[in-house]
């Protein structure tokens, strides 16, 4: 699956794509407009589980992986996020599977964590909810998975 900052996603068979040396060019994935860039390639290999993603002006939501069906490689893909002056560009995609925490960073060191559960499950054809408040000024730049610690094991199990 690749998506791009604009919110088009596509989801194509990893067999569509050759393999070649490491000085080639390679393939095209997605086709994008210009001022339009790739932001995320993730590898899935079922439909279970759900893309995260999130919007510059701190805004995300969940959608189920099985909504983005199988195309060609070199398309335009399909709206995976909303764009719009309220959301600003996508800044991230991220597979999960809703039981992990994520990391939202914003541009003037702002860390918010997270339970990706906390996060409603769209579908693809929308804005999506507020992820994290904003200042004037900051946007989010990236959002992470963060794996679990050894002492909140710990203290689910005591």
């Amino acid at each position: 699956m690749l998506f791009t900052s604009t919110g088009k996603g596509i989801r194509i068979d990893e067999n569509d794509v050759r393999a070649m040396g490491r000085t080639a060019a390679g393939v095209r994935g997605i086709k994008i407009k210009p001022g339009d860039e790739v932001i995320s390639l993730i590898a899935v290999d079922s439909d279970a589980g759900q893309i995260l993603f999130a919007t510059a002006n701190g805004y995300g939501k969940r959608t189920l992986i099985d909504e983005f069906s199988l195309q060609g490689r070199g398309g335009q893909g399909v709206i995976s996020i909303k764009t719009s002056a309220r959301n600003g560009r996508v800044v991230g995609a991220i597979k999960t599977t809703g039981d992990e925490e994520i990391m939202l960073i914003s541009n003037s060191g702002t860390l918010v964590r997270t339970p990706a559960d906390d996060i409603s499950i769209l579908g693809r054809n929308t804005q999506g909810v507020t992820l994290i408040r904003l200042g004037e000024n900051e946007q989010l730049v990236q959002i992470e998975p963060v794996a679990a610690s050894e002492d909140e094991h710990a203290e689910d199990d005591g």
